[in-house]
């Protein structure tokens, strides 16, 4: 059999690549006459650099540093290629300044970190001379809309924007002096915000009610930084004049918009830059090749850290099933957890899924040995769709 592995990262465990190396050791374990494909992929979360410079080999990379969420230099890069249509393109992963997995546990704080250092990257791109900017977000550790982004790109001043996402709630009217300057500068870029969430930046489903509290805020907490991204929302529209919706003639509020509540509200942040919104995970699988390889392959498998009901829309895992399903190619699910029942999977085209732990000894011993089980588990599900002769 030819099996395609193409899984994302196990978050806080494996690399996208590290996890498909291990399903690869598993799966020979007990199939040794299959031939292995692997390709590691990425929502537009941390990996997105790496997965697309393994798939790009004429792209080049950039190195660079930036500030992380507490303001501390950490190295990043980007990559730039000469696209398609020949528009010269850079691919910035914004975990790489503003990611959860750059802080330690006791740090973690939305209403302190700030998304400054996207900025920078974004300012190394257009001196690169990239005139087409990919930004991949997810995996973020803050909640401030982008609003330190936009402050270390000119936008207004570091001591109002970027102070993490709790020190907007006192913002100034005229906080964003700058902002209509920087749009010009963006003016003449493709900004697109890649990212596997369709949130806004308010209400029951925005930034602060869903995410904050993966990044260490309280409900108390949560409710605070709501409030103060109204507030930044506010200044923005006092700032710049609402344009009109080309169907409806209606105000187009672009705190509502799709995608505006991703990464912490740093899809909102693009979104004032001009940016357009795509799917993260479409242009990875694009950028790839996947629907190719899906097509060759006689099984897929996936996978990710936790299987649940996020999976089924906008991530790793509902791409590649979305491929197999239209090639007719079987695909099936090794997570290090399974939170959705089976009829939720089938609705994706799945034909099965294998969680690693099932109980909390499991999870411990994961979390202690996450290559090791991991293998342990793609063994058994070798076993059982790919038996030995």
């Amino acid at each position: 059999m030819h099996v395609l592995i193409a899984p994302d990262s196990f978050t806080g465990t494996l690399t996208a690549m590290q996890a498909a190396e291990a399903m690869a050791e598993g799966w020979r374990r007990s199939a040794p006459q299959d031939l292995l494909t692997l390709m590691p992929l990425s929502d537009g979360g941390p990996g997105f650099i790496d997965v697309l410079s393994n798939a790009l080999p004429e792209a080049r990379t950039v190195l660079t540093t930036a500030a992380d969420p507490l303001g501390r230099e950490v190295p990043a890069a980007l990559l730039l290629v000469e696209a398609d249509d020949g528009v010269p393109t850079a691919y910035i992963e914004s975990a790489q300044a503003a990611g959860l997995h750059l802080l330690e546990a006791d740090e973690r704080n939305p209403a302190v970190t700030s998304t400054w250092g996207v900025g920078q990257l974004l300012d190394a791109a257009l001196r690169e001379g990239a005139e087409r900017i990919v930004v991949g977000l997810g995996g973020s550790g803050t909640n401030d809309g982008g609003a330190g982004m936009l402050a270390s790109l000119g936008a207004g001043s570091s001591s109002a924007l970027a102070r993490g996402g709790l020190a907007l709630a006192d913002l100034p009217d005229g906080a964003l002096h700058g902002l209509e300057m920087l749009r010009q500068r963006f003016s003449g870029i493709e900004l697109l915000a890649a990212t596997d969430v369709d949130s806004p930046l308010l209400g029951f489903k925005g930034a602060s009610a869903v995410y904050s509290p993966q990044k260490g805020a309280t409900p108390q907490l949560a409710q605070a930084l709501e409030a103060a991204l109204g507030r930044f929302a506010e200044v923005v529209r006092r700032t710049l004049p609402e344009g009109r919706d080309l169907l409806s003639g209606q105000p187009r509020r672009l705190d509502k918009e799709p995608g505006a509540g991703a990464a912490g509200g740093l899809g909102y942040g693009l979104l004032l830059l001009g940016a357009r919104r795509i799917s993260g995970v479409e242009e990875v699988i694009r950028a790839v090749g996947l629907a190719e390889v899906v097509a060759a392959a006689d099984l897929v498998v996936t996978g990710e850290g936790t299987f649940d009901w996020q999976s089924l829309n906008g991530k790793v895992v509902a791409g590649v099933a979305q491929a197999a399903l239209e090639a007719a190619t079987p695909a099936v699910v090794v997570a290090g957890q399974v939170m959705v029942g089976r009829r939720e999977s089938m609705t994706l085209g799945l034909s099965g899924t294998y969680a690693v732990a099932e109980t909390p000894e499991e999870v411990e011993a994961a979390v202690a040995d996450p290559v090791g089980t991991l293998a342990g588990r793609a063994a058994r599900v070798a076993a059982t769709w790919s038996p030995r002769r």
